[in-house]
């Protein structure tokens, strides 16, 4: 996933702010508190720190949706784990809801075009059984 984002540089900021090589943005980076911007871009062990506890808080407010959409089809897209946790990197947890309770028909993407719907597909199929569901994970 660090590649789509940011060709896996730590130090890449995009064009609409986001930042390192998982393309933070600030507020998310603010849950975390980390408030100083360079020093994060400086730090990869803190970037990677913060994926791992940003999947741990998607997961554990997407666990019911995980419990009952993985192995389903939707919109021709075989769901899973890994898939579910990239699409909320994308597109926040709460529009992955959206789209899978939906059953597809709800629709996002990025600014530069990347959907829930492709981040599913590209995503899926990782071992993501150490990631543990983790509504209060910190960095």
């Amino acid at each position: 996933m660090a590649f789509k984002e940011s060709q896996g540089k730590y130090t890449v900021v995009n064009t609409l702010g986001y930042l390192g090589k998982y393309q933070f943005g600030r507020t998310t980076l603010l849950r975390f508190k980390i408030h100083n911007t360079q020093a994060f871009l400086r730090n990869p062990e803190l970037q990677e720190k913060a994926f791992v506890a940003l999947c741990k808080v998607n997961k554990w407010i997407l666990r019911k949706d995980i419990k009952r959409s993985v192995g389903k089809t939707i919109s021709g897209i075989k769901i899973t784990e890994s898939g579910i946790l990239a699409a909320a990197h994308l597109a926040g947890a709460g529009n992955v809801k959206k789209f899978l309770r939906s059953n597809g028909t709800f629709r996002f993407s990025d600014a530069y075009g990347s959907s829930i719907k492709s981040y599913i597909k590209k995503f899926g199929g990782y071992d993501v059984s150490n990631i543990k569901a983790d509504r209060k994970a910190s960095v």
